[in-house]
């Protein structure tokens, strides 16, 4: 017997309802080295611990407050549809799209929503291209 975690009918439907939404907010990569500790008082959008130290994707003024070495800032689209965890291809469809016109994209995947965190000088098209994903998916 062959089971379908998620069936591909439902991609169409999730593509076209993703409601990208830019937020106004430049994000940047922070890093803090294996045991220095976060600083009091941030509030990173993410936090990822790794055997060589933390990252942080939190606001640049916050980032620049606290005296961490930053990178890659960016702005971040949400992805207003709510798309099970186990969605099977959505966020490589979007990805490809992305990739396949030059821009980078890095994923950040959450309960409710899925965030795009895509180089600063490339938000607005990139917004713009995924609005036209949506409606080639209608």
């Amino acid at each position: 017997m062959t089971v379908e975690p998620f069936p591909s009918r439902v991609l169409p439907d999730l593509i076209r309802r993703m409601a990208p939404a830019l937020m106004p907010e430049r994000l940047v990569y922070a890093r803090l080295p294996a045991g220095v500790p976060v600083p009091a008082g941030l509030e990173p959008l993410a936090l990822v611990r790794e055997r060589e130290g933390i990252t942080l994707v939190l606001p640049e003024a916050e980032a620049r407050g606290a005296g961490l070495e930053a990178g890659f800032p960016c702005r971040r689209i949400v992805l207003e549809v709510h798309a099970a965890l186990g969605a099977v291809g959505f966020l490589a469809t979007i990805a490809a799209w992305l990739g396949g016109h030059g821009i980078p994209c890095n994923v950040l995947s959450a309960w409710h929503h899925d965030h795009l965190l895509i180089p600063d000088d490339r938000a607005f098209e990139a917004l713009d291209l995924l609005k036209a994903l949506a409606g080639e998916a209608g």
